[in-house]
């Protein structure tokens, strides 16, 4: 199956037989989200090139730039002997954080690793209890508390919670925030102070949860809960439906933060380790 650039390429005449201008071509990878500063490159990288310009050469000049800024397999999430490991999960409302959570608790579980899940976006009476419902249906314990709740405590005792239990993984679902809104990216970088209480290190991943179909401003939130929180990967949604996934590519020419996971659908198992000669195929 054609990748998204590909497609684009096709629909818009834009085959192996007939050149292109420059001006529809850098138009066309626009709408791939990858960023201004990987299209210049994609665009340097064709001018220097002899000969024709046409698909062939596009999608190579792309998937060159491209498997540059992004890794072939991230680093996996491993169990610590230091205790548990710490993963909170960020992002704006709406992204898919609390199911991400289910969805990467079951994947831990399923390899036979220890989990806990915290249902720390108190702010949502309907997050908690969909929360529940999912640790109900694995298996897994969630740590809650009511409504308008402390999510700063409520991190730092389920941390403690954790270590007691012996637990390989805590997952903190958080609440979703605006990134423009600093009182309350200030109230996330608050619960990151509460488990460093516990360890220092902690939390030990920040995984920045993202919807593919918000395109080009998603690299604004990643740089805005970056610089509070310090992020160490992504999760990106629906990449199965609308969502292109370009913009995890100029996320990491940006700020160096590279796809951890990949949500591909509504059920459990559509949830997958971010490979990038998969991702490059669904991208070009």
């Amino acid at each position: 199956m054609a990748g998204f650039l590909t497609s684009l390429l096709g629909r818009l005449g834009i085959n192996n037989k007939e050149p292109v201008d420059w001006d529809e071509l850098e138009a066309t990878l626009w709408q791939t989200d990858l960023g201004s500063g990987t299209i210049a490159s994609i665009m340097t990288m064709l001018k220097e090139q002899k000969g024709s310009l046409d698909a062939s050469s596009i999608t190579q000049a792309a998937r060159i730039t491209l498997a540059s800024l992004l890794p072939e397999e991230p680093t996996p999430l491993i169990p610590s002997s230091q205790g548990p490991v710490l993963i909170f999960l960020v992002g704006v409302n709406g992204t898919g954080k609390t199911t991400s959570a289910a969805k990467l608790a079951y994947y831990l579980k399923n390899q036979g690793h220890s989990v806990l899940l915290a249902a720390a976006d108190t702010f949502r009476a309907a997050a908690i209890e969909q929360l529940s419902a999912w640790g109900e249906r694995l298996g897994i314990e969630v740590i809650k508390s009511h409504h308008g709740a402390d999510a700063a405590a409520l991190c730092h005792d389920a941390f403690l919670k954790a270590q007691r239990l012996h637990a390989d993984f805590i997952i903190c679902d958080t609440a979703g925030r605006l990134h423009t809104k600093s009182n309350l990216m200030q109230e996330l970088t608050k619960i990151k102070r509460s488990v460093a209480k516990v360890d220092p290190q902690a939390p030990h991943h920040v995984l920045l949860v993202i919807d593919t179909t918000t395109g080009t401003n998603a690299l604004h939130q990643a740089k805005e809960f970056h610089h509070a929180v310090g992020l160490t990967g992504l999760i990106l949604t629906k990449i199965d439906g609308a969502g292109k996934g370009g913009v995890a590519v100029a996320i990491a020419r940006e700020i160096g933060i590279a796809p951890l996971f990949l949500g591909t659908g509504e059920q459990l198992t559509d949830f997958e380790l971010f490979d990038q000669k998969k991702f490059l195929e669904r991208l070009i």
